[in-house]
């Protein structure tokens, strides 16, 4: 007869020399398991091989700040701004709060909780049921899409950084190679003649003021547009691509090795760099805030982020931005919250992290909503226009109404740098953890299939 053998109940994957674990034994008059020949259990499993020892997070600190990071990122500074503002501000906040607390705060336990049971990353954690194995891949496969897709996002947020270290911010003027002739500086340019200028007969009304910092977005760092003599002589959309953009490729060179050369020591060492990078960006935010919050014109601009057109509730497609929205900022189905989790110890209080991780991304969502609200009710003031219309809409937006915020700090060109080394390492953290650590998993488990 072999010699008796112990059966865990509570985990899928475990070491038979954990002491936290429950084990079978005939010794122990605990019931016996499904399959016995009377005598004792019948071994029907092939012997278990000694694994190599899974890394675990260095604290519960370092997981929280990771989670923290990963789903705090690009997407709460960058692209809920400029969401609420296409689909009309405080009626955004409504369906995306209804769905943070009936699918995002959910969600984002139960990953974390298959994750942490499981202790496998997210393509091997769904041999518990093998028809759902394709979920795992998926989730894999999204994850590696969204890392190509921050880092060209990240690229032009290098591409600003190295843009502030000038003595005059090259987004602060209107007389560049790339700036058209109805350019405007907020608070130097008189407007009188440009209102003038749009009552004559040539222009008849059709005259659209636009600011050096979208002109720069646009015709700069874009270049949609090609500038002669002040007029737009070629616009190049998806048909027409135009050439190689150069600055922007070694920029996306630079941000790719960046992401390598963290992603070098592994999991622990990650650990480290969150204590930095989850906590640097508040600092910025608030202080933009502050500033964003005694503009003459943040009123109306807050106002407009707050206050719902109920109207727009009835269009099926607020629902639905928020919706992606959620999923987008919390990194929801994407894998990477079950290969965190799979880093912690069995009895770690996931639902904790949760709780707090999913609330501090709504938070952060709506702190950056303010600060970009607060600049276009000044822009609105200043042009005379509503806040719906002060700007055009779209992925741009945050790099419009930024680096006009930062022109009103003091020394702009110290904070422009702050702000947007703050809003790299926002999408770097994001970046490591959203894509390349997923993917890393992969190829390290994708033998255990």
């Amino acid at each position: 007869m072999p010699a008796s053998k112990s059966y865990p109940v509570e985990s899928l994957s475990f070491k038979p020399q954990d002491p936290e674990k429950t084990y079978y034994s005939p010794t122990n008059n605990s019931p016996p398991p499904p399959y016995t020949n009377g005598d004792g259990p019948v071994d029907l499993d092939p012997p278990i091989e000694e694994e190599e020892e899974r890394g675990i997070w260095g604290s519960q600190w370092e997981f929280l700040l990771s989670c923290i990071g990963l789903s705090v990122g690009i997407g709460n500074v960058w692209r809920f701004p400029y969401l609420a503002y296409d689909n009309g501000g405080g009626a955004f906040l409504i369906p995306y709060i209804i769905m943070l607390v009936l699918v995002g705060k959910p969600m984002y336990y139960m990953e974390l909780a298959l994750g942490q049971y499981g202790g496998e990353a997210p393509l091997t954690v769904w041999s518990c049921v093998p028809i759902a194995k394709g979920v795992g891949v998926a989730m894999v496969i999204v994850s590696f899409i969204v890392a190509i897709y921050y880092n060209v996002i990240m690229s032009y947020t290098l591409y600003y950084m190295w843009a502030s270290m000038q003595k005059v911010l090259p987004w602060q003027t209107c007389t560049n190679a790339w700036n058209s002739r109805f350019c405007y500086v907020r608070g130097e340019t008189n407007l009188s003649y440009f209102e003038e200028l749009n009552r004559t007969e040539e222009f008849n009304g059709t005259i659209k003021l636009t600011t050096s910092p979208e002109e720069y977005w646009t015709n700069k760092v874009l270049g949609l547009n090609e500038i002669v003599d002040g007029v737009i002589s070629h616009t190049y959309n998806i048909s027409d691509l135009g050439g190689i953009k150069w600055d922007i490729v070694l920029n996306l060179l630079l941000s790719w090795i960046i992401v390598f050369i963290c992603l070098m020591k592994g999991i622990k060492s990650s650990g480290k760099v969150v204590y930095f990078t989850a906590t640097f960006p508040y600092v910025v935010l608030i202080i933009l805030l502050i500033r964003g919050a005694i503009l003459e014109g943040a009123k109306e601009g807050i106002w407009y982020f707050i206050y719902p057109d109920i109207k727009r509730l009835r269009d099926i497609n607020v629902w639905r931005n928020a919706l992606g929205q959620m999923f987008f900022s919390l990194s929801v189905g994407w894998g990477c919250l079950i290969m965190f989790a799979s880093y912690n110890k069995f009895r770690h209080n996931c639902y904790r992290d949760a709780m707090v991780v999913s609330s501090l991304d709504t938070i952060t969502s709506v702190i950056a909503g303010f600060v970009v609200f607060s600049v276009l009710g000044e822009m609105a003031r200043e042009i005379g226009t509503d806040v719906s219309q002060v700007v055009k809409g779209g992925p741009g937006l945050a790099f419009i109404a930024y680096p006009e915020a930062v022109g009103f700090l003091p020394v702009p060109q110290l904070w422009s740098v702050i702000f947007f080394f703050m809003l790299y390492t926002l999408g770097l953290d994001s970046e490591v953890k959203n894509g390349c650590f997923a993917n890393l998993t992969l190829i390290v488990d994708f033998s255990q299939m």
